[in-house]
């Protein structure tokens, strides 16, 4: 996978073309703003995703690119209602699941979070079941790190990046940044990829030579 942010500005200048010909198009707004998410323009990502539900409000429960906005603006609460919506058309989907948890472990704390958590039944993924483990206290973060030699790359980049963001809600920022590091080093081609680059960006500070 090859991350060229030319490439990014190429498509945000596409789809702003798209706009000025399609204004009133819920799509290319939800287009737009993910790709303003994937530039950590996080201002304009959300704009666009608003933009998009005003054309349409019928698209709120399928706007779970907006809860992670919502997230990394800091706007927890938002965040917390976005993917609570997300989840009554998705109850299996452990990953709005977790940002569930991520979203009120900002307000409430972690142990708070717990009780926010949505059981789930089924999820395919025997990765992502070990990791809402973790979430819902029936293991050890650790845990998530030990089956790293013959996973594939998808796998192994959800490993660290959930492993990271526990740590994150946790207030461990050294372990945060370790895990989430890795998991940008398995470059894969999915949004959540550029979710851990948006993450870095904003909470990666390096350190100061002496």
């Amino acid at each position: 996978m090859t991350i060229d942010d030319s490439t990014l500005v190429k498509e945000l200048n596409l789809c702003n073309k798209k706009l000025r010909m399609f204004p009133f198009s819920p799509r290319l707004y939800i287009q737009r703003g993910t790709i303003h998410f994937k530039l950590a323009l996080l201002k304009e990502s959300l704009r666009d995703f608003n933009k998009a539900e005003e054309l349409n409000p019928q698209i709120t429960p399928y706007l779970w690119q907006r809860g992670l906005t919502y997230y990394y603006l800091g706007k927890y609460a938002k965040a917390y209602r976005q993917f609570e919506l997300v989840h009554t058309i998705s109850q299996q989907n452990i990953e709005d699941s977790l940002w569930i948890y991520l979203s009120m472990a900002k307000l409430e704390g972690v142990e708070e979070a717990r009780k926010y958590l949505p059981a789930i039944k089924r999820d395919s993924r025997v990765f992502m079941r070990q990791i809402y483990q973790v979430y819902a206290g029936m293991a050890d973060v650790k845990t998530l790190l030990n089956y790293t030699t013959a996973e594939d790359k998808k796998n192994l980049f959800f490993r660290y990046l959930y492993a990271g963001l526990y740590y994150f809600v946790h207030q461990d920022e050294a372990s945060a940044n370790k895990y989430i590091s890795l998991a940008l080093d398995c470059k894969i081609e999915n949004y959540m990829w550029y979710l851990a680059r948006v993450h870095l960006h904003l909470y990666h500070k390096p350190s100061q030579a002496k």
